[in-house]
């Protein structure tokens, strides 16, 4: 039995030891937010063998993983040398950089091309020929999908971090492997984690019948932090889908926790459903075992009209890109809006910048409205936004709870004049863990479809006020303290 006992004390000491050099590390090795380095600090020091797991699980500096690295570059040395090379004509790559070089010749604001030439810098190409249509709501955009997967002639690929087996996930499955089953090239990307859950059989008769599917990143312990957040649908290359919804039964507002489903999500015909398919491509071929994409104009098809429309770049992020693309994109906007900034988010945890910028906007004096869930389906993330929200309401920011069910938008307009949709949330894990797509639009006309809507929003939404923030209950205030203090970890 004594020897029993001084095995667990030598297995504990190892352990402590492993915790002492692991927040070593932490300190003086990873290069990350000064936040998030004390609140690990005092995880690994405070709960040391549980803090050791977790940051093994949890806290690893994903700019640091190999394998994100290696695909960056091939990312960068394969794919996109073939989009900006082989996809686009000598004409487009001129009026790109006419775009980028007119600054002030422009009919809009001068700080577009600067947003527009910060994502180039990205590899994020402008696009100029693009016709959008908006949903609001998942059984307009369900149905519109559901029809587009019919008149397919060639292929259709999706890519969702959520796939439920329910009554919307069957059915869009069983369409699928309808086309399948026909003869088209039929590919479905889902997330490891996020659809762990999914029975195994769940998309047997779909391979019988031809169809693929690919598992990013499934199930690695060591990986669970990491998710492919990313909602994307491309039909034939003319076609492409964006935004926030993901497939399952409450994203129609069918399901009583959540109620009415309030989403952004956008179809894009035009030159973006070129990005839209890289991006789908890059992530197909970096998860996927069998069935490999190989570029060509199967793919990329010349576009059969010209649609003369909205500027549009896709802006791809992650642990596999070298910036936080989309989160910066946010910061440029903040900081250049001159007249108003509307932000709809359902996790509202910023990093510092962020949070620093939309609280200069206020005491600018622009016109700064936020609105979050009422009713949060992750009440922890729910605590850290509201501890978020003294300071700003401080500044001048006006703060608003949606009531009317669950609002899952992730939208920002500024001005007027630009906008983005996407499936980033205004959030530190989707700005430094997630993988994740937005559409930055410069456009009016887009840009007033989506602030009218938020306007809309503000009808059902209660505002809330510094007098009902400083009367707080203390279990409240403490509850916030905590999600705070652990923030940079969520």
């Amino acid at each position: 039995m004594s020897t029993v006992w001084s095995w667990i004390l030598l297995f504990i000491v190892i352990l402590l030891v492993a915790n002492v050099i692991l927040s070593g590390f932490v300190v003086f090795f990873e290069r990350r937010n000064p936040a998030s380095t004390w609140a690990w600090l005092l995880v690994l020091l405070f709960i040391p063998i549980f803090g050791f797991f977790a940051y093994m699980v949890f806290g690893r500096n994903s700019k640091r993983e190999k394998m994100f690295r290696e695909k960056e570059k091939y990312d960068q040395e394969v794919y996109y040398k073939y989009l900006f090379q082989d996809v686009h004509s000598a004409e487009e790559i001129t009026e790109q950089k006419a775009f980028i070089e007119n600054k002030g010749k422009l009919s809009h604001a001068e700080y577009v091309t600067d947003l527009a030439h910060l994502h180039l810098n990205s590899g994020n190409w402008i696009t100029f020929n693009n016709k959008i249509e908006y949903f609001n709501n998942g059984k307009d955009k369900f149905e519109a999908l559901v029809q587009d997967i019919r008149n397919a002639k060639e292929y259709i690929h999706l890519e969702y971090y959520i796939w439920r087996g329910d009554r919307l996930g069957s059915r869009l499955l069983d369409e699928l492997t309808k086309k399948a089953a026909e003869g088209i090239e039929v590919r479905i990307l889902y997330d490891g984690i996020g659809n762990s859950r999914l029975p195994k059989n769940f998309f047997d008769q779909f391979h019988a019948a031809g169809g693929y599917t690919a598992a990013f990143l499934p199930r690695f312990v060591v990986r669970l932090n990491y998710r492919n957040h990313r909602k994307l649908a491309i039909i034939d290359g003319k076609i492409g889908y964006i935004g926030g919804f993901n497939v399952g039964d409450e994203y129609l507002g069918i399901v009583n926790r959540y109620g009415p489903w309030r989403d952004t999500h956008l179809r894009f015909q035009g030159d973006a459903v070129d990005q839209m398919q890289m991006r789908f491509i890059m992530d197909w071929n970096f998860t996927a075992k069998f069935g490999l994409i190989h570029l060509g104009e199967k793919y990329f098809p010349k576009k059969e009209q010209q649609i003369k429309g909205v500027r549009t770049q896709i802006v791809s992020s992650g642990p596999d890109t070298q910036w936080k693309n989309i989160r910066n994109g946010y910061f440029k906007m903040i900081n250049e809006a001159e007249s108003n900034v509307f932000l709809t988010t359902p996790y509202f945890v910023p990093d510092d910048g962020i949070f620093e910028a939309l609280r200069v906007a206020a005491l600018s004096g622009l016109d700064v409205r936020i609105i979050i869930p009422g009713n949060p389906d992750h009440f922890f993330v729910y605590w850290a936004s509201m501890s978020y929200l003294g300071e700003l309401l401080e500044a001048g920011v006006r703060v608003y709870q949606y009531e009317k069910g669950f609002i899952h938008a992730k939208v920002l307009t500024i001005d007027g004049t630009v906008s983005s949709v996407g499936s980033a949330n205004m959030d530190i894990r989707s700005f430094d863990l997630n993988f994740e797509v937005n559409a930055f639009m410069y456009d009016a006309g887009i840009t007033k479809i989506l602030e009218d809507d938020f306007l809309k929003d503000l009808h059902s939404s209660v505002e809330i006020t510094k007098e009902w923030y400083r009367r707080r209950k203390w279990w409240f205030k403490v509850r916030e303290a905590i999600a705070r203090l652990i923030s940079p970890m969520l």
